[in-house]
């Protein structure tokens, strides 16, 4: 008897292909037996509390990159004894410590859940780690987290702690009925190139059952038929072949059909990033995410450590351009102890540069870390979310106020190129009034902010798209102004590195742009795919 094959829809969070046996992760529950003892409950919680940081900030200190600073949050957050007030209170007015510790945490989290943010509600889950790993260690149940290597993981949420467990070389994917295409999940499975779907809602029981599933499309069958199991073959050979293609052009040039020299870079979020890449695959980095660097841990990294850390940035670069965005902190980006809490709209509200200027002390330590890094490369700076001159200005002004003071110290420093992100319409707008050295175009906000629609709230996600008359517009206006003055344009958020997109930026003007380090081959193909005469003549 054929079984019926059953389609899965949902969200694509990861890009790729996987088949295999499915493993369900269900959520335990805790078999801990209260003493009824006030103080031995106490006792043990904070035992738990103490074993699940010393697990957490052990797998911390193996990771690296995004996967740090996510588990960083985790470590800050265990190590903050407020987030445990609740549930010791509790304890004390009779409660067991399993039952006082869930509570508080579930309060927590629905905090997290309800916020309008979408970052914000994909931080629940690494509050749910917590939860559930203190939870373990109370009930004694802690154990490695373990899954036969390729199968296709089924569960309503995953931790990020339970992701990094996994062994991933052999394949395998992650099927969510809930998660979030923002979630740091997410981030590390795309990462790794784990494929992987979210939103699926009740996943049905289907252990014994082969799956096939393509992240890219948000699709997973659950057994297929030959018909379908013969098309999910056809594409993921496609796809293996494109990417053998994309394998051979990533450290070559890119050019279109008609011989114009595009500029590849890439975006990068620390220097562990860099540690496996070769230089020749870019032409430079064109966006450095600083705030991971300020997001690792508790405390908010000094002169010195900024200082190497740009510093190795730049001699990996080669002499090739490196692009540092200063503090982007706030919006989808929150710092503890930095960032404003209980805006009403973050991403309306004190974010980039608006905190910067608010916050000098911090700002004036990175300042001073990139003027003292940048004679080691060619060291660009860029400011986000300009919307007005007189921040520009500003920043500017400061710029050179840390300068004198290094030099008059006898301190080796040298200024950079100072530009700006384009991400505001308002600064596309009336570009020609902004004192830049040069502008980079950030097209996640671009979008969010013209279409006014967020990419990651799924009701409105179809209207966040860069094809969109009025965001191609803007794009044009600023790369033109740029080509008319003299000025690099670039562009460097998710788009470059989308080979469905890169044809409309080439149209509006972009010459350069920047991707993930493992879309640039992808990225390469597409421009040597595209022909400027033959949408002229379209």
């Amino acid at each position: 008897m054929i079984m019926a094959e059953l389609r899965l829809a949902g969200r694509p969070a990861s890009p790729g292909f996987a088949e295999g046996a499915v493993v369900r992760i269900v959520e335990q529950k805790s078999t801990r037996i209260p003493t009824g003892d006030s103080q031995r409950e106490a006792h043990d919680l904070k035992q738990a509390i103490k074993d699940a940081l010393k697990s957490i900030s052990s797998l911390a200190d193996r990771a690296e990159g995004e996967a740090a600073e996510m588990l960083g949050f985790q470590v800050a957050m265990l190590d903050d004894d407020t987030l445990a007030e609740a549930a010791f209170e509790s304890i004390t007015h009779g409660e067991a410590a399993d039952q006082a510790w869930r509570k508080a945490l579930d309060a927590e989290i629905e905090t997290y859940r309800a916020a309008d943010d979408e970052y914000f509600r994909a931080r629940s889950a690494d509050l749910e780690d917590i939860r559930d790993t203190v939870l373990d260690h109370l009930s004694g149940s802690h154990a490695a987290f373990t899954v036969p290597p390729g199968a296709i993981i089924a569960a309503r949420d995953l931790a990020p702690s339970r992701f990094l467990s996994v062994d991933w070389s052999k394949g395998g994917a992650i099927l969510l009925a809930e998660g979030s295409p923002t979630s740091h999940v997410a981030m590390l499975a795309r990462a790794r190139r784990v494929p992987m779907i979210v939103g699926l809602g009740e996943i049905p029981e289907c252990a014994s059952s082969i799956i096939i599933v393509d992240g890219a499309l948000g699709q997973a069958v659950v057994s297929p038929h030959d018909d379908t199991r013969a098309s999910f073959l056809a594409r993921q050979s496609a796809d293996q072949e494109l990417a053998v293609k994309a394998a051979a052009v990533e450290t070559q040039p890119a050019v279109t059909k008609d011989g114009m020299s595009i500029a590849v870079m890439i975006n990068i979020a620390g220097v562990d990033d860099l540690a496996r890449l070769d230089p020749k695959i870019c032409d430079g980095i064109g966006l450095v995410r600083t705030e991971f660097l300020f997001g690792e841990g508790p405390l908010l990294p000094d002169e010195e450590t900024q200082y190497k850390a740009y510093r190795r940035m730049l001699e990996w670069a080669e002499a090739r351009p490196v692009t540092i965005r200063t503090l982007d902190a706030g919006g989808d980006k929150p710092i503890a102890g930095l960032t404003l809490d209980g805006e009403s709209n973050p991403f309306l509200g004190v974010r980039g540069v608006r905190l910067s200027l608010q916050r000098l002390d911090v700002f004036r330590v990175q300042i001073r870390a990139l003027l003292r890094a940048a004679p080691h490369g060619t060291l660009k700076v860029m400011v986000p979310m300009i919307t007005a001159p007189f921040e520009l200005d500003a920043v500017r002004a400061l710029f050179v106020e840390e300068y004198d003071t290094l030099r008059a110290k006898n301190i080796a420093a040298k200024m950079p190129l100072l530009g700006m992100m384009v991400e505001v319409p308002a600064a596309a707008l009336t570009v020609s009034t902004f004192d830049a050295d040069f502008f980079s175009i950030g097209s996640n906000d671009l979008v969010q902010y013209t279409t006014a629609a967020g990419r990651d709230i799924g009701a409105v996600a179809s209207l966040a798209d860069l094809r969109h008359p009025a965001v191609l517009k803007l794009i044009e206006l600023v790369a033109s102004y740029g080509h008319s003055s003299g000025r690099d344009v670039s562009l460097c958020g998710d788009a470059g590195g989308d080979s469905d997109l890169i044809p409309f930026l080439l149209r509006a003007g972009i010459r350069s742009v920047s991707a993930a380090p493992s879309l640039v081959g992808r990225a390469k193909l597409a421009i040597a795919n595209f022909s400027f005469e033959k949408t002229e003549g379209a």
